[in-house]
């Protein structure tokens, strides 16, 4: 249980890091031409802690599953660390190097690495993989998102 505890902790505080690496500079943030239908900072905050939260449970599932994180493929990790680290690069694409079109693209490589992990979430253990589910729905919408915001301040 306590494992499962500080696996849960760890993967879940790894994924808010560039949260506060990256500091969004809001006034260039609010300058920037954005879809009517663009959700609230504080929306978009509030949705990304539920979906840490469910990467986190789902990898605490996966580790329980496969009785221990070091027990699963490698293919299994690089594209965690793939996803985990297109994940981190997005803020400081978008918001630390004000790259719209970089942001883009890394937002898509996050929403194909979030598919292919669920995928492999899924053959693991099916809740691990329906747990992240709502990340690929999420990711999926952030990428079109991203790529008005980028076509719309050209």
């Amino acid at each position: 249980m306590v494992r499962s505890i500080l696996i849960f902790v760890i993967t879940y505080a790894l994924f808010l890091i560039s949260g506060f690496l990256f500091q969004i500079d809001q006034s260039w943030y609010d300058a920037l031409n954005k879809p009517a239908w663009t959700p609230a900072g504080g929306t978009i905050g509030m949705i990304w802690s539920i979906l840490f939260a469910c990467i986190a449970a789902s990898i605490t599932i996966i580790d329980r599953k496969a009785g221990g994180l070091n027990n699963l493929k490698p293919a299994f990790w690089i594209i965690l660390i793939v996803n985990y680290l297109s994940n981190q690069l997005f803020s400081f694409f978008q918001f630390s190097q004000k790259n719209l079109g970089l942001a883009t693209i890394d937002c898509a490589i996050v929403a194909i690495s979030a598919i292919i992990l669920t995928v492999f979430a899924l053959n693991i253990r099916k809740i691990a993989g329906i747990l992240l589910v709502p990340y690929v729905l999420w990711t999926s919408f952030a990428t079109f998102l991203s790529f008005m915001f980028y076509s719309m301040n050209l």
